[in-house]
């Protein structure tokens, strides 16, 4: 029975960024820790867009056009949205993840969430560098493995098709 598992292997891949500018004092931390998560796992800044969108709800529309140019292997999609007094947050933070998931299945091209939705200003500070570590660095993680797993699927899959032609 063949099992796979994968690296975060970031090594000739093109990625792109896509950040999100409200909240920016917050999402530039996220940023900051993809990158650095990137660099250490082998991408090059070469390799690498950054694409600022002004919202969380633009966040997919830019992602499809992204993958639309087919010259991605990967999109870490990055953004705070923070709980307020009203039902808006439900509504871009549900529909931002929805669309971004959506995409993934779509073009069958990684699209790592690190979309914060967080009910305070705090608990978005603590997971963006704070005492909960940095979801951008986790995003850009997930991204990097789940495109070297794609990798070796098809591999296999090309492995598995040569050996029934001959």
């Amino acid at each position: 029975m063949p099992e796979f598992t994968a690296e975060p292997n970031g090594a000739g891949r093109a990625i792109a960024v896509v950040a999100s500018r409200f909240n920016e004092p917050i999402v530039q931390k996220l940023v900051d820790g993809a990158l650095q998560a990137l660099l250490a796992h082998g991408a090059s800044l070469d390799d690498v867009d950054v694409v600022w969108v002004p919202g969380a709800w633009e966040l997919p529309v830019a992602a499809r056009y992204l993958l639309e140019s087919e010259r991605y292997d990967a999109i870490i999609a990055l953004g705070a949205v923070i709980r307020g007094e009203t039902a808006h947050f439900d509504f871009i933070a549900g529909e931002c993840a929805r669309g971004l998931q959506q995409l993934a299945v779509e073009f069958a091209v990684p699209v790592s969430f690190g979309v914060l939705t967080t009910e305070d200003g705090a608990q978005a500070a603590a997971r963006a560098g704070g005492a909960h570590g940095n979801k951008g660095e986790d995003a850009a993680l997930a991204a990097l493995e789940m495109a070297d797993l794609f990798d070796r699927l098809e591999l296999a899959r090309n492995a598995a098709d040569g050996d029934q032609t001959s």
